[in-house]
């Protein structure tokens, strides 16, 4: 049995309600939620969260329905396609919707005229409470979230909320949405995270991995033309002492020569679940004539893109933590409330580095262009490469300018990497699609330092010193110190 839950709600705002940077639209709203309800033996998968609002009365109505029997489509309000047509997608799932880069890319497609679906256990946020971390920025609920983005712009994003590793519950998702491309951000995504202890390292691989295969099996099953979009990650790679190629290399051994898949060498039980991703996702391409394109992203930074920009109750997580935040964002967190720069080591570990608005132009380009049946791209989605150092360097000249006393420090490297490295990686295949990369620059750190700023009472400083060691890992649960 499927158990699905569909919960509609009418907003009424209060007049304790914030105000608004601009004007918001009180019209009534409708959301669509489903929910799977049953036992796991993960200890992550159990959780409920639980929460009332005073802007909204909500009528909840529940439905059992057997797995056999189809669920009520909602069908696509654009023109059927003529199968002698090139593909185009219209229905686009975002698998984390409700997560960092899914947040900012289900607004931007929904934007630009997709009819988008966000698909998300809300894992992320439990994570927060889990271990006692906070967003930089305030974000509100994700069904808040989605009735403002409705009320704003007038477009309705769907929402399921559920766990993809419950293959019921992601078919039952697919009958119901039915999507052209899946984009896949749906994956614990951070390297120190999976480093904490046994019981995550063991979490992250399964949840990663066996999500990854049940989306594989959902599009084969129920929409063998659909296009996977997945997030995959330069650190994938590592660092060799050659150039990085966009995913295959070709190679002349004892007189023959091939093209081969690059070597991987990940440096985390993060990475190393994203390595088996890729894995599988070349072999049901090669196997069932799935049409995927494995984007290998840089280190993500920033925090506005044009859609999180039109409502305060549209504003993106900002993680500045030394669990889920990255080198640029904790940076300039750091230099706001004057806690030292903390370099890892000697500083010298460079990666490809980009702008979440062009997170967002990527899916999309990658989405507008979907890959052949049978196909398995693979573009390397960065635009510019720093060393930790390089970073260092330019936060500490933009807080100067801001009047900000910037202080870098060298902290003992908690990971298990080169510290100073060859890295020259390409990245030219999304250019050629028609990327407009936005380039680190000053004003953009001016705004990012800004941004911090404005929000750093929020700042717990407890949180910024890294406590997960990739030599200490062990088999005990380890809570980290408050």
């Amino acid at each position: 049995m499927a158990h699905l839950l569909s919960t509609s709600c009418s907003i009424k705002l209060s007049s304790s309600h914030r105000p608004q940077s601009q004007p918001f639209r009180q019209c009534p709203t409708k959301c669509l939620t489903f929910f799977t309800l049953g036992a796991s033996k993960y200890p992550f998968k159990r959780f409920v969260l639980q929460g009332r609002t005073q802007q909204a009365n909500c009528v909840v109505r529940a439905a059992v329905a057997p797995i056999s029997q189809e669920t009520p489509t909602q069908s696509s309000s654009g023109p059927q396609q003529n199968s002698s047509e090139p593909f185009k997608p219209k229905r686009v799932m975002v698998i984390g919707g409700d997560g960092y880069c899914g947040w900012a890319t289900a607004l931007h497609l929904s934007n630009k005229g997709y009819e988008v679906a966000i698909v998300d256990n809300l894992i992320r946020r439990h994570f927060d409470l889990q271990l006692g971390l906070d967003s930089l920025t305030p974000i509100a609920s994700i069904h808040n979230r989605l009735r403002c983005w409705q009320s704003v712009t007038g477009k309705t994003i769907e929402l399921y909320i559920g766990d993809i590793c419950d293959f019921e519950f992601l078919s039952e998702t697919f009958k119901s949405f039915e999507p052209d491309a899946v984009v896949h951000f749906g994956e614990q995504r951070s390297a120190p995270y999976s480093m904490i202890d046994r019981n995550r390292a063991v979490f992250t691989q399964h949840n990663n991995v066996i999500g990854t295969l049940n989306v594989l099996f959902a599009i084969k099953e129920f929409r063998d033309q659909c296009h996977l979009v997945k997030l995959g990650t330069m650190g994938e790679y590592g660092t060799p002492n050659i150039d990085i190629e966009e995913g295959y290399i070709t190679i002349t051994h004892n007189g023959r020569t091939d093209t081969l898949p690059f070597p991987k060498q990940a440096s985390s039980f993060y990475h190393l679940s994203k390595v088996h991703d890729s894995n599988n996702i070349a072999f049901t391409c090669k196997a069932w004539g799935i049409r995927a394109t494995d984007l290998n992203q840089g280190v993500v930074y920033g925090v506005r893109t044009d859609e999180t920009e039109m409502h305060e109750e549209l504003c993106n997580r900002l993680d500045y933590d030394a669990v889920f935040g990255t080198a640029l964002n904790r940076f300039c967190v750091q230099a706001a409330v004057g806690h030292p720069l903390t370099v890892y080591g000697k500083g010298g570990q460079t990666r490809g580095y980009l702008d979440i608005r062009d997170t967002v132009q990527c899916v999309e380009l990658a989405i507008a262009n979907p890959a052949q049946p049978g196909e398995f791209r693979v573009f390397n989605q960065f635009t510019e490469q720093f060393s930790v150092n390089e970073l260092a360097s330019l936060v500490t000249k933009a807080g100067q300018k801001l009047g900000l006393d910037v202080k870098t420090i060298s902290v003992p490297n908690p990971r298990v990497e080169a510290e100073e490295h060859y890295y020259n990686a390409k990245h030219t295949k999304l250019i050629e699609l028609g990327l407009r990369p936005h380039l680190l620059s000053d004003s953009l750190l001016d705004s990012l330092l800004n941004f911090s700023i404005k929000f750093k009472d929020r700042v717990d400083t407890k949180q910024i010193m890294p406590s997960v060691s990739w030599k200490n890992i062990g088999v005990k649960p380890k809570t980290l110190a408050a």
